[in-house]
Order: C-alpha cells, then structure tokens, then sequence
C-alpha cells in the first residue's frame, strides 16, 4: 500500500491475468478514493485484503508472478 487507508473494493483474485495499468483495488486514503494499479503485466498469485479492511503503508495488497 502506498498510504495508509482502508479498502473499498477489490477487483481481482487469485488466477485473474491482468495487465499493466489495470485497477486491483480502490483505496480510501483521506476522504479520496485512491485507485492502486498493476505495476507490470502478470497473474494474481494471491490477494491478501478484504474489502474494509484497513491498511499501513508498505502493506502487501496483492502477490502476482
């Protein structure tokens, strides 16, 4: 996680293909949504949040090979 925040919706799981630039998850971070994107192309190796959970920065939000 890039800030600290809670987790509004989460838009992959584990197997999904997904590409560079896509939305994995929006993070609420000071009243403003946040969307946390793909840095590279790959597959959801794994999501470890859920939707209203609350994260730290440097949280993992989701694996991928």
């Amino acid at each position: 996680a890039p800030m600290p925040g809670t987790i509004l919706k989460v838009n992959v799981k584990a197997g999904d293909s997904v590409k560079q630039g896509d939305v994995v998850v929006v993070l609420e971070a000071m009243k403003m949504e946040n969307d946390i994107t793909m840095p590279a192309d790959g597959v959801i190796a794994g999501v470890n949040v859920t939707q209203g959970a609350t994260v730290n920065t440097g949280d993992i939000i989701v694996s991928f090979n």
